[in-house]
């Protein structure tokens, strides 16, 4: 019984990856080019907070409780926008950080290459010069 349980949330993962929006929008935004975008996407997070409360309304006002599932999906995925904004901005910090570091390391390589390095040069020994 654990065993089906655990494959049926592999493969709901899987789909819910593929094909839920926030899910691809967020995928899109861990990526080097789209980790800019995940301070303006927090906004995305407004509209799935107003649909929640649209449907509480509707609940409240006599609607099917089915809809309730609708309204845990649409706060989820809400704190899921928000969320990415600080993460995104972390993530984008360590990747300029990274960045930094490697193009300093290919300027020093070529430094390298244009001066000679005296230390190298092997001297006549016994201290003959």
């Amino acid at each position: 019984m654990f065993r089906l349980i655990w494959i049926t949330s592999i493969h709901l993962a899987g789909f819910f990856r593929c094909w839920m929006p926030t899910n691809i929008l967020l995928d899109r935004i861990r990526t080097r080019r789209g980790l800019k975008w995940g301070v303006p996407a927090m906004l995305i997070a407004i509209p799935y907070l107003y649909g929640a409360s649209v449907l509480v309304v509707i609940i409240n006002d006599g609607g099917p409780g089915g809809l309730n599932v609708l309204v845990l999906v649409s706060i989820w995925s809400a704190f899921k926008i928000l969320a990415i904004g600080p993460v995104s901005l972390v993530m984008l910090a360590k990747a300029r950080w990274q960045e930094h570091h490697y193009r300093r390391a290919i300027e020093r390589e070529g430094q390298r290459q244009q001066s000679p390095d005296y230390a190298q040069i092997p001297a006549m020994a016994g201290g003959a010069s």
